[in-house]
This record gives C-alpha cells, sequence and structure tokens, in this order.
C-alpha cells in the first residue's frame, strides 16, 4: 500500500489532495514537524533533505513534491489527473507544474522561513527578505489569476481537472493569514479556492488533516 509522510498545512497537501482524487488506497504516516520527526534519523533515510511530503510505493521511496504528483498521475492514468503524453497540453502542464514548484512554493518558502538564509540572530536581515518575499509573491499570484482568466476555468487548466489544481490550492491557502494580498482577494482565484473547497477529496483531506478556518 502506498503512504504518505506528511504533516498538516504542508505541501504534503498536494499529494494528500491526489491520493483522495484517486480513490486508491493508501496510509497517511504523520511526522510530528514540530517535535523535528522529519530531521530524525529515520526520517533522513526516506528522505535526507528532511523536507515532508515523503512518498513509499512499494519499494519505491520518492520525495520532491512535483515527482510525487507526477508519479501519481503516471501510476493511475484511470484518474485523467495530466493530460496526454505528447500532447501540447502536457507540456503547458510540466511548465506549471515546474513553476509552482521552481517560482511560487520556492518564494513562499522564503517567506515563512527567512532565517534559513541568514546569520544566526539577524532578526533584522530576516524580516526585511520576508517583506521581500511578500512582495514578489503578489505579482506571482497575479499571474495565476490571469492564467484562470484565459483558459475561463472551472480549474487552472481549463475544463479538465489535473494535478496542478491541488498545488495551486495548496500554495495559495498558505497566503490565507497574509495582511494584505491574499490569493482570496483576486478576481478569479477568490472564486476558484471556493470552487476547491467544494470537492470531495479536498473536503475530505481538510478533515483529515484536522485544518480550521480560514481554509484560503
Amino acid at each position: 500500500m502506498i503512504q504518505l509522510h506528511h504533516y498538516p498545512s504542508s505541501a504534503a497537501m498536494v499529494p494528500h489532495i491526489l491520493l483522495e482524487e484517486i480513490g486508491a488506497p493508501y496510509e497517511r504516516v504523520h511526522v510530528d514537524r514540530a517535535a523535528n520527526a522529519h530531521k530524525e534519523p529515520g526520517y533522513l533515510r526516506l528522505n535526507p533533505n528532511g523536507l515532508i511530503p515523503v512518498l513509499v510505493d512499494g519499494e519505491l521511496v520518492l520525495y520532491e513534491t512535483a515527482a510525487i504528483a507526477l508519479h501519481l498521475c503516471d501510476t493511475h492514468p484511470q484518474a485523467r489527473l495530466a493530460p496526454e503524453l505528447g500532447s501540447a497540453q502536457r507540456a503547458h502542464f510540466y511548465k506549471w507544474l515546474m513553476w509552482l514548484a521552481n517560482t511560487l512554493h520556492a518564494t513562499l518558502i522564503v517567506y515563512f522561513y527567512p532565517h534559513r538564509w541568514m546569520d544566526e540572530g539577524n532578526e533584522a536581515g530576516a524580516a526585511e527578505l520576508k517583506r521581500h518575499a511578500q512582495r514578489r509573491v503578489g505579482p506571482l499570484l497575479d499571474q495565476l489569476d490571469a492564467e484562470l482568466a484565459r483558459t475561463g476555468g472551472p480549474w487552472f487548466m481549463g475544463e479538465r481537472y489535473s494535478a496542478l489544481d491541488a498545488y495551486v490550492f495548496t500554495l495559495c491557502r498558505w497566503t490565507r493569514n497574509f495582511g494584505e494580498g491574499r490569493a482570496r482577494e483576486r478576481s478569479h482565484l477568490g472564486p476558484y479556492l471556493q470552487r476547491m473547497l467544494e470537492r470531495p477529496a479536498v473536503q475530505r483531506v481538510i478533515a483529515n488533516e484536522g485544518l480550521q478556518p480560514p481554509f484560503v
């Protein structure tokens, strides 16, 4: 059985949503990030980077959120969570998946963990970096909003729901407590996030992870 090593409201929400959408049996393994369980030797044997999530599928141990998403798409083609191989839509799917992982996700990590890039005790530097990261997030959310306007929805790639939706939703909800510039305040992202909240798979994930409002 597939195992998903996860922590609530982390990037593990992406494969968590996808597994619920697929409907295949899987086991959730809680990694207590608050107790630094992701830095313990047992977990580091799964992911030497000490990051969440990790997916274990038989003998396969996989980390990196985008890689896990692609693996689930490829091993469960009946779920139709990615466009057809070789199509232009598949190429755009890859583009946006990498953009989400390497651009928006990476920028949000700087916002939430600025101390990682600063000398210990440099609180002023960390605060400055956090402000700059938040300013960079705004135009990236605008880019998502513009793409939703272009495709016409209801999902990120248009009529067809895909693995991108789980990733867009997860990253957008990370802005829910921003003082300003939250994803939900944008004209297309706001209704889109509400549509995502109505999906039974997303509702199950919210329940599984014990999340509290605001959800987006």
